[in-house]
């Protein structure tokens, strides 16, 4: 039975669809705005990928000529090879607000596959594939703390513009998107053009805003269609090699997190973490990765707290300092164009 739910976002209609397409996908919903569409399909292995230490998620979004009634015009007709710059830019930004919702511990390989379907030219398909992911993985049964959704907010003659067509991108002072879940903003990606800071807050309060609708419809196709979220065994920590961990590490962190040379502090943490993996071998045989993960772990949380209690980054720089930039020209002398940039280290 297929299950429909719409939105109003920009005035315009935006409806997510599901179970009339891709029905033996573990989600599939198909999200369109005005007569641009885009399927998103996840899936999900039922055997768990052991030795790995990150969440085997995998993300395409795929764009076809045809969606937008062309046939391409080169000797090959059929649209093969690596995706296209777009396409891999696209999947990043599908893949950065999603991962982080994925719990710890997820060990099945998951695929999540946006296509276009059909593009009108004036409603580009890249956020409405974060839609269509999210609300794919929201209503199958990987567990997942969304829903989320996206927009692109776009600023021309200082009005806020609600996925904007992309023939006034060139005129907007501030083109950004944005994906967030109903708590707050978690991905901004784009431009703008020096505009002050509080004018970009104000797009990021009106961004969040606007997504909230599409968040309910997503609530609501997972109330009528969802199916049950899958158990799995979550990573345990050990309490007691915690504690050791810490006892024994927290005076060389207070250290290392003040080191600014990056490689310089990562050699210190590994050796760090290989001195305690030794000491602590007889008391807890066969846990030297737990114990490197808390190492690392008790880093992440003392560089945090300086951040907070003291206003200060592990480098040394204030919240209002940025790196050291540099950029260069004409640094290759066949080349056409070259150009070097660099910041920081």
């Amino acid at each position: 039975m297929a299950i429909k739910m719409t939105a109003s976002l920009g005035g315009r209609d935006l409806t997510i669809e599901t179970g009339k397409l891709a029905k033996q996908a573990g989600g599939a919903a198909e999200v369109r705005y005005g007569d641009t569409i885009v399927l998103g399909t996840a899936v999900s292995d039922n055997n768990i990928r052991e030795g790995i230490d990150f969440i085997p998620l995998t993300v395409d979004y795929q764009e076809m000529a045809y969606a937008a009634g062309r046939i391409p015009g080169n000797f090959f007709r059929r649209e093969i090879g690596r995706p296209s710059e777009k396409e891999t830019l696209t999947s990043r930004c599908i893949d950065r607000p999603i991962r982080p919702l994925i719990p710890k511990g997820w060990g099945y390989e998951t695929q999540i596959i946006a296509n276009v379907y059909s593009v009108d030219l004036d409603n580009e398909p890249d956020v409405l594939g974060i839609v269509a992911a999210s609300a794919a993985l929201h209503i199958s049964d990987v567990p997942f703390a969304g829903p989320i959704a996206a927009v692109r907010v776009g600023r021309q003659n200082g009005e806020m513009l609600i996925n904007p067509s992309p023939d006034v991108w060139d005129l907007m002072e501030l083109n950004l998107i944005f994906a967030g879940s109903r708590q707050a903003i978690i991905m901004v990606e784009g431009a703008a053009r020096f505009i002050p800071e509080e004018e970009v807050l104000d797009a990021i309060f009106y961004a969040h805003e606007q997504m909230q609708p599409l968040i309910d419809i997503q609530e609501g196709l997972r109330e009528a269609y969802g199916k049950p979220k899958r158990g799995f065994p979550a990573p345990e920590v050990d309490a007691r090699l915690q504690a050791r961990v810490r006892e024994l590490a927290e005076a060389d962190m207070a250290d290392i997190i003040v080191t600014a040379p990056k490689l310089e502090r990562q050699d210190k943490v590994s050796r760090l973490a290989e001195r305690l993996a030794d000491e602590l071998a007889a008391e807890f045989p066969g846990q030297a990765g737990q114990i490197h993960d808390q190492v690392h772990d008790l880093q992440g949380e003392r560089m945090r707290r300086m951040i907070l209690d003291q206003g200060r980054r592990t480098d040394g720089r204030a919240f209002d300092e940025v790196r050291p930039i540099t950029g260069e020209v004409g640094i290759l002398p066949r080349a056409h164009g070259s150009a070097l940039f660099t910041r920081g280290e």
